[in-house]
């Protein structure tokens, strides 16, 4: 494939004429720079380094979701061995990490692999159109600094920038919540000058949000009380990988690593199958540990003894117990129940309970967002992701040289997130080596994609499963949440499957139109 390689020459700032300008065209345009995007950037660098490209962040800094969080106690809820990368390996002993080691490691790896340099900051992708004409996208960005626009034409279109709104988290409206006489915050949006210590806080939710926040501000609050509607199910995990602590001072890092990253997808994938095929002998074993963890009497069937099965929601994670503990010490505690309105001290349940607050954080949840809001048009036509059927859970029928990544939901991101972008170099290579122009999956030729893309019964899943594609009832339309049965298809697989059709080259693509905009220079890389 030819390729137009980037000027090498400053580019400066400020005002351009538009009129002796050329579009920047790239091979590949990555969209997000937080987990899965400094992913695609580093498969590419290493395994396709003849290939350009440019990474187009919306927000300031590298990190994503890692760097947004900056909530008390912000962790993963995966462990580190799997959630990082199979290149870069997880050089801690510590299983469930931080948020800002995350962002390090994130930022680490961008360096590392001389990703970060390709980073274009403060640039939001509002639409991109594809022409098969020219066998191109044209992509509108909007530099969110000065809110002037700027076009740029790549070959493939690689989408990592999550499903969920950066901007605006899932906060429903509470009766009477304008008479608060304290502090309401978002999780997602977390002021710098929030102080806690010694306050009353009131947290609302029961995700894996609520359970990292309860413990961290019961160490300096007068109390937490988590109020939750209904119960999760609630794990405890070692915070420490006991195996990968042996290892490492018995084995070199490189031989460690995949035994640990192994063990723990093992661990993952079984304890989730287990989950869905005996529910009840899982529910039972979770309350067994709970009972064990929390003290004589705690009423564990009222607040956390889920209405549904394990993992029709996401299980959550507890480092060590620290939730468990939180409760046990007095410094915490939970209430079941609705909330009847806001009150000027606190909270009034429908029940008449009465919790006193002075902050009040409502980890209600996300806003789902498809593509992060951007907009797709094919030779003319918009595209309705709704429409569509998912190719692989990572294209959609329909639209050529277009990627997307989203994680699974029952193991870590960043393994679904490694197949996909290391499948995005093979197709490219494919396209390469037979002459082709471009790659369109195609829907199933019967009435089988019906199914919705995700199988939680979430909150914020449910709330957006409309703008999402749908899936199939087999492969290769069928998302199947497995990595185990993922793995060798995603990598070794043919590419020439039923699924997939692809196009010839048509005549030599025309110049790019002169009425556009560039870039100005990339910014280096934000430090921690």
């Amino acid at each position: 494939m030819a390729t137009e390689p980037i000027p090498t020459e400053p580019i400066p700032t400020g005002h351009v004429p538009t009129e002796h300008v050329p579009t920047e065209h790239v091979d590949v345009l990555i969209v997000g720079a937080g987990l899965s995007g400094i992913g695609a950037a580093c498969h590419l660098r290493r395994n396709a380094p003849e290939k350009t490209y440019a990474v187009l962040e919306a927000r300031g800094a590298i990190g994503g979701t890692w760097d947004l969080f900056r909530y008390p106690g912000v962790r993963s809820d995966s462990d580190m061995f799997t959630l990082g990368y199979a290149f870069r390996p997880w050089n801690e002993v510590t299983a469930i990490a931080d948020g800002p080691s995350i962002r390090d490691y994130i930022r680490d790896t961008a360096r590392e692999f001389g990703v970060d340099s390709k980073i274009r900051f403060h640039s939001r992708v509002i639409g991109a159109e594809w022409s098969t004409e020219i066998a191109r996208w044209t992509v509108t960005v909007q530099q969110t600094e000065t809110g002037d626009t700027v076009t740029m034409t790549c070959s493939w279109l690689s989408v990592c920038s999550g499903y969920y709104r950066y901007d605006a988290g899932h906060s429903p409206r509470f009766e009477g919540s304008e008479l608060f006489g304290g502090r309401i915050v978002h999780p997602q949006h977390w002021p710098a000058d929030l102080d806690h210590a010694g306050k009353r806080v009131v947290v609302i939710g029961s995700g894996a949000t609520a359970v990292t926040l309860v413990p961290s501000m019961a160490t300096e609050a007068a109390h937490v009380t988590m109020l939750q509607r209904t119960p999760s199910y609630v794990l405890s995990l070692p915070g420490t990988d006991p195996l990968a602590a042996v290892l490492r001072r018995r084995l070199p890092g490189r031989v460690a690593h995949p035994i640990v990253r192994w063990k723990n997808v093992l661990l993952t994938t079984a304890s989730y199958q287990f989950s869905r095929r005996r529910p009840a002998t899982m529910r039972a074993l979770v309350r067994k540990g709970m009972l064990k963890a929390l003290p004589p009497g705690f009423d564990v069937d009222t607040h956390f003894n889920p209405p549904y099965d394990p993992w029709d929601q996401r299980l959550c994670l507890v480092p060590d117990g620290d939730l468990f503990r939180a409760l046990s010490s007095g410094k915490a505690s939970v209430v079941t129940g609705r909330i009847e309105r806001f009150t000027e001290d606190g909270i009034r349940l429908d029940d008449g309970q009465e919790l006193a607050a002075d902050i009040v954080v409502t980890a209600t949840g996300l806003t789902l967002q498809a593509l992060g809001g951007m907009s797709l048009t094919v030779d003319g036509r918009p595209v309705d992701l709704a429409e569509t059927v998912s190719y692989k859970g990572m294209m959609v029928s329909g639209v050529p040289n277009f990627s997307m990544v989203i994680g699974y939901t029952n193991n870590s991101w960043t393994l679904k997130a490694d197949l996909v972008n290391g499948y995005v170099v093979r197709l490219l290579r494919y396209l390469d080596e037979h002459g082709y122009a471009s790659a369109t999956p195609v829907g199933p030729d019967d009435d089988s994609a019906t199914a919705p893309f995700l199988d939680l019964t979430s909150g914020y899943v449910q709330r957006g499963l409309a703008m999402l594609p749908r899936q199939g009832s087999r492969g290769p339309w069928r998302l199947r949440q497995n990595y185990l049965r993922d793995l060798l298809p995603m990598r070794r697989g043919r590419l020439d499957d039923e699924g997939m059709t692809f196009q010839p080259r048509r005549s030599a693509v025309p110049a790019p139109s002169p009425a556009s905009t560039r870039f100005p220079a990339p910014s280096p890389a934000p430090v921690a």
